[in-house]
């Protein structure tokens, strides 16, 4: 089973997902945002086995260098934004100056793709490319439990209007991956509260 933890981290208050499988002591980290002090102090004495990352906006990927040093523990990201983890542009940082200064790290160990299946902490997450909110944009589908950043949210979706933003993609991305999956997958977004696909594909006002 795969036990669950969330921290609402930084300014933009993005939920940080920590993850953990039959043994306590090794853990997945989803997203490490800005401000990172709890789940820092959370993961104290335990082994990180690996950084996902859904997308390289800055909100996403704050924690990143901190954690990583901190733990040793390789990052994973789709390789459409490589080098954004390196440019303050390009993961928005530089735009949003009342926020945040300009945040950089290193560039991320492993690269992500569609259909690509990792096999972490005993479970394995499967890997789907969900363009529209940005053009790296993934979502990790554990069993029932599926992390969509950005990409969906209760009620809601992602924004399109940053740099490399595509409502089209967006749209396709909802309606033709994460829909197809059964009513009662559990969808963990970047931002908000939890919901399910079942949920969203019959309420959620704006996906048409």
């Amino acid at each position: 089973m795969l036990n669950i933890q969330s921290f609402c981290l930084g300014p933009l208050q993005t939920n940080a997902y920590l993850l953990t499988g039959e043994d306590p002591e090794h853990v997945v980290i989803i997203d490490p945002g800005m401000n990172p002090g709890a789940l820092i102090k959370r993961i104290e004495h335990l082994k990180v086995d690996a950084i996902l990352l859904t997308h390289a906006h800055f909100d996403h990927m704050g924690g990143v260098e901190e954690i990583r040093k901190l733990k040793g523990c390789p990052v994973y990201l789709h390789d459409m934004e490589s080098d954004w983890l390196m440019n303050p542009k390009l993961n928005g940082s530089q735009n949003w100056p009342q926020v945040t200064s300009p945040l950089t790290t290193e560039p991320a160990e492993y690269s992500l793709d569609e259909g690509q299946k990792l096999e972490l902490i005993g479970h394995t997450f499967s890997v789907y490319h969900t363009p529209g909110h940005s053009p790296g944009s993934v979502s990790f589908l554990c069993g029932n439990d599926l992390f969509s950043g950005d990409v969906l949210f209760k009620m809601g979706v992602g924004r399109t209007d940053l740099y490399g933003g595509r409502e089209r993609d967006l749209m396709d991305s909802i309606q033709n991956k994460l829909f197809t999956f059964p009513d009662e997958v559990k969808v963990y977004p970047g931002h908000g509260q939890r919901t399910t696909i079942g949920y969203e594909r019959a309420n959620n006002p704006y996906v048409r």
